[in-house]
């Protein structure tokens, strides 16, 4: 509950530089112009004091929480805050009956920051909804993960979603600029130089995170001793050992898992071996499981490569296996192999196309009987049946082919295209069919 307790100026000096950094104004909140900018939704919201529940859904360090100080100044209301990963509803409770006192005697609405939201579990999240019913609670949530997954549909429903996106770099150097700029919040007594090379490392590094961005600089300042004219040099072997790696935005079980895989498979399926390579490069950069990408181009050498090109499913296929025996870090070799191979080959969803239109006319039509010649005729009592009479062995006629009835009455399927080894399969069906001019042509035995 006291997640806001450095809101006043006094207490901010013992706090982490991102925090004294905080916005106090709008006119202080940098990024997200999209929802803050002259005339947009939260910028009225806030200017009008008329909040309204909203879900704050970004990466960390883009403003989620920031966003909710200006609300903590702003409002002439009581507010809460309280952390989803700390709290439970024995905590609800106590801000529900406060909530609901509040606005028996002086008509007034609590407005409940709950960050981390996602972690509140469904009956944590079903408990808010009648008092967002009764407007006892006005809810402002925070959170990393896409709430269309993470939260309840009676919830959202009842809630705004706003998207925050990783600041761009123009904001992280204003930021930077402010905090070395401001000698009461900032780090303006300290007289940093940051050389450009430093500033464009920081910049790159922190993968739109204010929060990042501020913090290494705060490292890289207080650990730097002054020079003889009393300057810190903040240069790039400084910005190097103060960020230590470059921070990528990734949840392997959110947005950024699944966003990115579809960047990786949608770059397949589109020729772009480069495109590919780095999201490719992305993915083991921020430790995803590398059987899990092995399993999609799998799945993608049939699905989109298919008899386009036949080797493709060997080739991902025997990749899996190599990455079983070598493991990594030798094993992203093996992965950017496959990868472009099946990037460069040609594509065909023939065959999956096919099986998708089989799969509909069996779950929406009757199902077809097995005709009898093709029914099994080895047990006893099959012939008796007429099981497997009349059946035609292919093998015994010209090019081993005879025109036959495998299943009645059915659409055609698969159409091979024209693109590489499906083009050979298509001139070859076509040969089949002009066999049917003499279907009786027997090979010789």
């Amino acid at each position: 509950m006291d997640l806001f307790d450095s809101i006043p100026e006094e207490k901010d000096a013992v706090k982490p530089l991102a925090i004294r950094m905080s916005p106090r104004t709008l006119d202080e909140y940098i990024g997200q112009e999209h929802l803050l900018g002259p005339g947009k939704l939260l910028r009225r919201l806030l200017e009008s004091n008329r909040i309204v529940s909203l879900i704050l859904y970004g990466p960390p360090g883009v403003g989620k929480t920031g966003f909710a100080r200006l609300v903590a100044r702003r409002t002439k209301g009581r507010f809460v805050a309280m952390n989803a990963v700390t709290s439970g509803l024995a905590d609800l409770r106590k801000v529900f009956d406060e909530a609901t006192e509040n606005k028996r005697l002086y008509q007034q609405a609590t407005i409940l920051f709950l960050d981390e939201i996602h972690h509140f579990n469904k009956s944590q999240q079903d408990a808010l909804l009648p008092h967002l019913e009764q407007g006892s609670i006005i809810l402002v949530g925070a959170t990393t993960q896409n709430p269309f997954f993470a939260l309840n549909g009676a919830l959202l429903s009842r809630s705004r979603v706003c998207e925050l996106k990783p600041l761009e770099e123009k904001h992280l150097s204003q930021i930077v600029d402010n905090a070395l700029t401001d000698d009461q919040r900032g780090l303006g007594k300290y007289k940093v130089e940051l050389t450009p090379e430093a500033r464009a490392h920081l910049l790159k590094s922190c993968s739109g995170d204010a929060r990042t961005l501020l913090n290494a600089l705060e490292v890289g300042v207080l650990t730097t001793p002054p020079n003889e004219a009393g300057a810190i040099l903040f240069d790039l072997d400084v910005a190097q050992e103060s960020i230590q790696k470059r921070m990528i935005q990734y949840d392997a079980k959110g947005d950024q898992h699944y966003d990115t895989i579809s960047a990786f498979i949608k770059s397949v399926r589109g020729s772009d071996p480069d495109a590919a390579l780095y999201w490719l490069a992305k993915m083991l950069y921020a430790g995803e499981d590398i059987r899990f990408i092995a399993r999609r181009l799998i799945i993608l050498a049939s699905e989109d490569v298919g008899n386009a090109d036949p080797q493709a499913l060997l080739v991902a296929v025997s990749a899996q296996q190599a990455l079983e025996f070598i493991g990594l870090p030798e094993g992203r070799i093996t992965l950017a192999q496959a990868t472009v191979y099946l990037a460069t080959a040609p594509k065909s969803n023939a065959s999956y196309m096919g099986l998708e239109k089989a799969s509909e006319d069996v779950k929406n039509e009757a199902v077809k009987q097995v005709p009898d010649p093709l029914k099994d005729s080895h047990y006893a009592g099959a012939k008796s049946l007429g099981h497997g009479q009349n059946y035609q062995y292919a093998h015994d006629f010209q090019d081993h082919y005879v025109k036959q009835t495998y299943a009645p009455h059915l659409p055609k399927y698969y159409t091979p295209t024209q693109l590489g080894y499906e083009a050979k399969i298509s001139a070859w069906m076509e040969h089949l069919q002009s066999l049917l001019q003499d279907p009786s042509s027997k090979e010789s035995k």
